[in-house]
């Protein structure tokens, strides 16, 4: 059985999402060390079990790259020559692009949020095409 967290204080009880006061004090505690603030929420994956006397266990989290195995894209490029061509202390939004910004200029950022070149104007490819925004 999946369940979802939504509506709880489970993410910030298990620290993959962090509070206003948190990020305003620039650092917070994920992965087992404090860490700068890139985004209200980070990766973590926590696995639960129920006995047959209903108490619950907690037997697995993983937090970073510990969830790569969830991202069926990442298996894929690990078989091919180049891999995931990523650059040290890369990852994948170092060169993905979303599907209809390709040729668009800039880049996507950690987060996985399109951050537009500074000489585009919004709705418009940095070489001319339209795109889809939103």
């Amino acid at each position: 059985m999946v369940l979802s967290s939504y509506g709880t204080d489970f993410n910030y009880d298990f620290h993959v999402s962090f509070p206003p006061e948190e990020i305003a004090r620039g650092k917070v505690y994920h992965n087992f060390d404090l860490r700068e603030p890139v985004s209200e929420e980070r990766a973590g994956i926590s696995v639960f079990c129920k006995d047959e006397n209903r108490n619950l266990f907690h037997t697995y989290s993983t937090y970073g790259r510990g969830d790569e195995l969830l991202v069926g894209a990442y298996m894929y490029l690990d078989l091919t020559p180049k891999g995931r061509n990523e650059r040290a202390r890369g990852n994948l939004t170092d060169w993905v692009c979303h599907h209809d910004r390709y040729g668009a200029g800039g880049s996507v950022n950690p987060e996985g949020r399109y951050v537009a070149p500074v000489a585009a104007k919004p709705g418009r490819c940095a070489d001319g095409p339209s795109v889809r925004w939103g």
